[in-house]
């Protein structure tokens, strides 16, 4: 059994699309993010960096106990685990390790900051809306010619797909329309119709409260002083 601390955000939906699609077995245990969870040191014994996802896999290597933070490395082990959504084949696998990696540090990041300045921050600062806007804008052109000609992101399904799907799903947050990037919204459309996807993205989905319903103590918990408090 899999243990996974999960709030349903992006980075969150990425490792639930996996469960789903590979019908793993789950236990799902809520880390609120708004209310402080990450911050509880029974939490950071697993998840030191205060963020979620986490998993820990009751049946790992050598039936061993497995803890594991950082959705990338996550979905690395769960490919490895179940012999699934990773090519063997070594061109194939750094395709999609890269790709992965593009998500990683670039186009989680990017829209994760666009999502703040646009939705979160207290008040607007232009410089900081353009930016990432126009940073997030470049990414997804960029995603769009990998996609020219292919179903997925890297031909095969994969957890390349996994790891972007959930981001881009919130071009308009994001500043974005995806009529300027056609590939890939035939990429989003096509995955939209994954029954593992959209199981994974609605995974307590209850749970998720919109923008403007977060309230101050919320907001300083998850970007103020409670954030970057000494641990």
């Amino acid at each position: 059994m899999i243990d996974l601390y999960y709030w349903p955000t992006p980075n969150g939906w990425k490792i639930s699309i996996f469960l789903e699609e590979a019908g793993l077995a789950y236990n799902t245990i809520p880390i609120n993010i708004g209310k402080g969870d990450q911050f509880e040191p029974e939490f950071l014994k697993i998840g030191p960096n205060n963020r979620m996802p986490v998993i820990v896999d009751h049946d790992g290597p050598g039936g061993k106990t497995v803890s594991l933070m950082e959705s990338g490395a996550i979905l690395i082990y769960l490919a490895e685990k179940t012999g699934k959504f990773l090519p063997e084949d070594p061109l194939k696998r750094y395709d999609v390790l890269q790709w992965l990696m593009w998500q990683m540090g670039g186009i989680g990041p990017m829209c994760g900051q666009a999502h703040h300045f646009r939705q979160y921050a207290p008040e607007k600062i232009d410089y900081a809306v353009d930016r990432y806007t126009n940073e997030v804008g470049r990414l997804y052109r960029v995603l769009d010619k990998q996609l020219l000609g292919k179903d997925y992101v890297c031909g095969d399904y994969s957890i390349a797909d996994m790891a972007i799907f959930p981001w881009v799903i919130l071009y308009e947050r994001q500043g974005q329309k995806l009529e300027d990037t056609p590939d890939m919204q035939r990429w989003i459309d096509r995955m939209k119709e994954r029954p593992a996807v959209r199981a994974g993205v609605d995974h307590k989905k209850e749970w998720r409260r919109p923008p403007e319903e977060m309230d101050e103590e919320t907001r300083s918990v998850m970007f103020g002083a409670k954030q970057f408090a000494k641990r």
